[in-house]
């Protein structure tokens, strides 16, 4: 074989190499679409690792919400076993200023009041004692009662407002101790009050959930309680803290319109309930001026003070009734 021979040999080998590298190399789509799948491996190794570090960070927060909200449930049982409160607790939740002894005081003079008009109206002995029992009793625990009731109403109704400059001072980058003091200071009262004394705890050195226990005492109100669960959950979790109160602010208002809704749709029955609580003594007082000597026999008489007795009783049952009927707690 001569060289012109294998020079011959050799191009057609190089020729036939170089037609099956063109033939069976991959095009340009083929080598983008590897690029991409490898590249998509990568990504897709990097976002599971990310996942994955995300999934055990939001495991850890909500095991840490769940332990904060079973010891808020558990502290809520507590304070439902004790939900008598003292006379003391009762004169701080209504803002009253006198002490147990000038209530007590209080109670003896108006039950003995009472009971002296009894006497010298001519009423028997246990309708005058009845009387004295209801004035030393009963009138000055409505009292507190109904003052306890008003001051708790004032605060729901400014409090959602109270909830919001902390969430705008939050958002501008105050400290919630300082937005505290704010509403302290700004506020009207009562809510002025009690952000006082829980920024006066916080000063002298007691923990946020002992702080805001205590206001719960002075205010137990659902709102106050939602609101020590937000700032709790916080403060062991984490988060957003001015989402969480804006919603929460969000939250107090609709109950606040729900109430309202319900309150005019029960207005109606609330009527109707007032008018049948007022007959008995329309229908009295009528036939007393048209009869004066008609219905002496009820008063002067042990049968007619036992019927007026038992009048009396079913009276007060048939209003607590429909008291209960015509209210409804959102």
């Amino acid at each position: 074989m001569d060289r012109q021979t294998l020079i011959i040999g050799g191009f057609i080998l190089l020729a036939v190499i170089a037609v099956a590298a063109a033939l069976f190399a991959p095009t340009k789509k083929e080598r983008a679409n590897k690029r991409l799948s490898s590249l998509d491996k990568y990504g897709n190794a990097k976002r599971a690792t990310a996942s994955a570090t995300t999934d055990a960070a939001q495991k850890e927060k909500r095991k840490k919400v769940a332990e904060a909200l079973s010891r808020v449930e558990q502290q809520s049982k507590q304070a439902k076993k004790k939900a008598r409160y003292t006379l003391e607790q009762q004169f701080e939740q209504a803002g009253l200023t006198f002490s147990v002894a000038h209530f007590y005081v209080a109670s003896v003079i108006i039950g003995a009041f009472f009971g002296f008009i009894g006497v010298i109206s001519g009423q028997q002995h246990f309708v005058s004692a009845g009387l004295g029992f209801i004035g030393a009793f009963g009138l000055p625990r409505w009292f507190v009662g109904f003052a306890k009731k008003r001051r708790q109403k004032k605060f729901g109704a400014e409090f959602s407002n109270a909830i919001d400059v902390i969430v705008r001072g939050v958002k501008s980058g105050l400290p919630v101790n300082e937005c505290l003091k704010i509403i302290s200071v700004e506020a009207p009262a009562p809510v002025n009050e009690e952000f006082h004394q829980l920024t006066e705890g916080l000063r002298i050195g007691l923990s946020l959930e002992q702080a805001l226990d205590r206001m719960f005492e002075r205010m137990p109100l659902a709102e106050v309680r939602f609101f020590g669960i937000v700032l709790l959950i916080q403060q062991q979790t984490g988060g957003n803290l001015a989402e969480a109160l804006g919603n929460l602010a969000g939250v107090l208002r609709g109950r606040k319109a729900m109430e309202g809704k319900i309150k005019a749709l029960s207005a109606e029955a609330k009527a109707s309930a007032m008018i049948i609580g007022a007959l008995p003594f329309l229908v009295m007082g009528a036939v007393k001026f048209m009869s004066p000597g008609y219905l002496d026999i009820l008063f002067t008489t042990p049968q007619g003070n036992l019927v007026l007795f038992a009048a009396g009783f079913w009276f007060c049952s048939g209003v607590f009734v429909m008291r209960n009927m015509t209210q409804i707690k959102v």
